[in-house]
This record gives C-alpha cells, sequence and structure tokens, in this order.
C-alpha cells in the first residue's frame, strides 16, 4: 500500500476526532477538471467507492486518498497555437503584436486548448495514527506532501503538525553507519547506497547490489562525500531506502510479513492492518535509531529538513573523482 513516507508530528493541542476529519474532508471532495481548468485536487474515497466515506478507520487508523489532476498541455504545442494567431494579426490589420498582447494571445491559446488537452490523474495514501500522533503521506517528494499539508491545515480547525526532525541527521547516522559496518540493532545496511561530496565538485559515487563493507566506501567518508541515500532492512520484514533528508523510499513488505495471508486474503481492510501494522513500528525504531525526536518546531511547516550532517569530513581530493559502480 505505501511506497514511500514523509512523516510528520501531530501537535498535541489538536483533539480532532474521525467525524471532524471527516466533514473536513468533504469540504473539497475531488472533482475533475473542468474544460479550461488546468488543475484540480481533493479527496476521494480510500476504498473507491462512489459517495463512499474521505475518512476511513481500519484497526485504529484513519486513512484517506488524496486525488489530482492536471492537463497535459506540452509548451511547443502552446507556443504553436500562440504564434499562429499572432501571424493572423499581422496578416489581417498589417501590425505585429507587442509584448503585452503576445501574452494575452498565449492565454486566449491556452483556453482554447484545454478543453482538447490529455489529463494525468495521481493518487496519494494519507495515513494518520491519532495515537502516535503520526501523519504519513505516501510520497517522497516534499513539494506533493506540502500541498497535502496545506489542504489538510486550511481544512482542519486547530491542525498544527512539523516535520520529523531527529537528534542524529539521517546523514550523519549513515555515514556512522557505513564506517563502522554496525548499523543500528534491528535493522541491516543492504547493497545500495549512493556518496555525495560536500564541496563544489558535487562528485557522486553509486553502489547497486554491491557489497558496501569495504575500504573503498569507508574511504570516499574520509575524503568528504556522505551518504544522501541507504537500502536498509529492519527486522528481516520492511525493505526501504533511507535519504539524507529522512524520506522513506522503496518499501516492500518482506516474505515473513505475508506468510499466513494468502493472495486470497486480499482488500482495502486486510490491506491497510498489514502495511499500518508494520509502518507504525518501524518509525517508532528509526527514529530510536536516529537519536530519538530533536526540536520538532510544532506549528510550522517547512518545506523540507535540514540535510547537513552533524559532522563533516575533509574536503575531497583532485583525485577523488565520482564513479558510478551501478545505477542506483
Amino acid at each position: 500500500m505505501f511506497k514511500s513516507m514523509i512523516i510528520y508530528r501531530i501537535a498535541e493541542s489538536w483533539q480532532g476526532d474521525l467525524q471532524a476529519l471527516e466533514d473536513a474532508l468533504q469540504k473539497t471532495v475531488f472533482a475533475e477538471c473542468g474544460a479550461t481548468q488546468e488543475r484540480s485536487v481533493g479527496w476521494t474515497s480510500p476504498r473507491g467507492e462512489a459517495h463512499g466515506l474521505l475518512a476511513e478507520s481500519v484497526a485504529g487508523q484513519w486513512v484517506m486518498r488524496f486525488m489530482s489532476e492536471s492537463k497535459m498541455l506540452p509548451a511547443s504545442v502552446l507556443n504553436r497555437k500562440a504564434n499562429e494567431k499572432a501571424a493572423h494579426i499581422e496578416a489581417t490589420e498589417g501590425r505585429k503584436p507587442g509584448k503585452k498582447e503576445k501574452k494575452e494571445l498565449k492565454e486566449e491559446a491556452k483556453l482554447d486548448l484545454l478543453p482538447m488537452a490529455f489529463t494525468k490523474q495521481g493518487s496519494m495514501w494519507v495515513w494518520i495514527d491519532p495515537q502516535a500522533r503520526t501523519l504519513v503521506l505516501d510520497t517522497s517528494a516534499q513539494g506533493r506532501a506540502d500541498e497535502v499539508v496545506t489542504l489538510l491545515v486550511e481544512g482542519l480547525a486547530g491542525f498544527s503538525l512539523a516535520l520529523v526532525d531527529t537528534q542524529t541527521s539521517p546523514q550523519a547516522a549513515m555515514a556512522h553507519w557505513l564506517m563502522t559496518q554496525e548499523p543500528p540493532a534491528g535493522f541491516t545496511a543492504d547493497r545500495e547506497t549512493e556518496l555525495k561530496a560536500a564541496d563544489e565538485s558535487k562528485a557522486v559515487v553509486r553502489y547497486a547490489r554491491h557489497p558496501l563493507d569495504i575500504d573503498e566506501v569507508r574511504q570516499h567518508i574520509e575524503h568528504g562525500k556522505l551518504p544522501t541515500k541507504l537500502a536498509m532492512t529492519w527486522d528481516d520484514r520492511v525493505s526501504f531506502v533511507l535519504t539524507e533528508g529522512l524520506q522513506i523510499k522503496n518499501i516492500t513488505l518482506l516474505d515473513t510479513v505475508m506468510d499466513g495471508n494468502s493472495q486470497d486474503d486480499g482488500g482495502f481492510d486486510t490491506d491497510v492492518v498489514i502495511a499500518t501494522g508494520e509502518l507504525s513500528r518501524l518509525i517508532p525504531d528509526l527514529i530510536e535509531a536516529l537519536g530519538g525526536e530533536g526540536r520538532t518546531g510544532l506549528g510550522q511547516l517547512p518545506a523540507s529538513l535540514a540535510t547537513s550532517a552533524s559532522t563533516t569530513g575533509p574536503k575531497a581530493t583532485p583525485a577523488d573523482t565520482a564513479h558510478d559502480e551501478q545505477a542506483f
């Protein structure tokens, strides 16, 4: 169900209930783009049922589904249409449109083309754990996350939250784990990572399906290349990629999780119970592995987490150029 995670902590001051959440979501129900509308966003039934609930509670976990739709209008097509309008004015009136008029012609061209444009839809799982007071978004793109958070904050009275922050930055922690080859208890470091130089060279080294317990990896870190992502496994149950910004990508539930759950057991409720059951235990373990929570800044909506490591290594030498073991 969840392939990525950006995690927020909900402020203690918010005492909303499921009905209040449902009422708030009903104010921004998703509707497809109108003829001349470029983009539309809103909430849809997580079960996929027409006129169904927008906030479902399964085993105490609240699950929602955010939907977006955008008109696909290539710039080349828009410019060609606008140029045709300008050429028509020149041919019929004997004058060239000025800068301001060209801008107006481009807007006219857009309105002409939007009803014929193809649309692209996207959706995102949104999960609130009311007991742990966490909001989890199924994305690794902070821009998309900000859009959903803004919609929730504007619609829910008193709703306040902040990105989860930790005492040790993910980058510093990943560097330490790779240097010492001692991942935190319950976790393993897998065979994929990306290291990036902090200096102006921005040199990058990527490893995929490659052992990381080698001197070369340690040397890269000693020379100033810090991890931007690292593949890990938690408790032999969930594999994922941790990023320097505390986004979690490429989430996969392993066979040990699925044992005893046949394909016939599939369904919305089962998927929610399995996914949230595993991830609700992974999240606190990962936060603990990063030293526990630090400054939360509740009430603020930062665009992204600070990603600089708490320690820096020496600058890369001129001979320390990037090489790519394999695409990550």
